[in-house]
Order: C-alpha cells, then sequence, then structure tokens
C-alpha cells in the first residue's frame, strides 16, 4: 500500500569526489581550493549540457540528478576527458582526478 504524501521519481544520480584530497590539501591548500573551483565550474557546464543539474558540493564532492542515466555516462566521460585535458597544465602531484559514480534508483 502505498503511503500517502510521499512522491517518487526515477533518477540517475551522479556523485563525483576528488583522489587523495587531503593529500592535495594538506600539499598546498589555497592551490587545491583554486583547482577544485575551477574544475567545478567545467563540471557543472557539462552536467547542464547534458541535461543535468547540480543538487550539492559539500567539500570535494559534487552530486548531480539526471533523468537519463545515458545522460549520466556520457556527462561522466565528458568529465573525464576534460579535467584530463586540464590535467597536463599541472605538475604530476598536483593533478587532481575525479572517481565518479553513478546510481540509477526510485527517490522520494
Amino acid at each position: 500500500m502505498p503511503q500517502e504524501g510521499f512522491k517518487r521519481k526515477l533518477t540517475a544520480i551522479l556523485s563525483a569526489d576528488v583522489e587523495g584530497y587531503s593529500r592535495l590539501m594538506g600539499d598546498d591548500e589555497e592551490a587545491t581550493v583554486r583547482t577544485l573551483t575551477a574544475y567545478r565550474e567545467v563540471m557543472t557546464t557539462l552536467i547542464q549540457q547534458h541535461n543535468g543539474r547540480v543538487i550539492d558540493s559539500p567539500g570535494d564532492n559534487l552530486l548531480a540528478e539526471f533523468v537519463s542515466v545515458v545522460d549520466a555516462v556520457q556527462c561522466s566521460v565528458a568529465v573525464q576527458k576534460e579535467i584530463n585535458a586540464r590535467n597536463i597544465e599541472l605538475s604530476e602531484n598536483r593533478k587532481m582526478q575525479f572517481r565518479i559514480g553513478i546510481n540509477l534508483g526510485d527517490v522520494i
């Protein structure tokens, strides 16, 4: 029996975080924040281009919602390609790699 007052929808959730974020912050906090801010702007633009929306971005995490799981996967590939291209400009110990997970499920 369905609960009244709850509305459910099927949605794709993308979650991304920075690998080695604590080490990067320990090495150079200001440079890490500058790089993360720039990369978040890139990710937000790509998310919007792939019909998604950013829900939250605490710390080094970014959470986005997509109507289509295909859009979420295509966005993830685009994000990884763009971040890799931008990382070329950084020294090896300053490169920022994002781990991205996608979940398709029913949300309230």
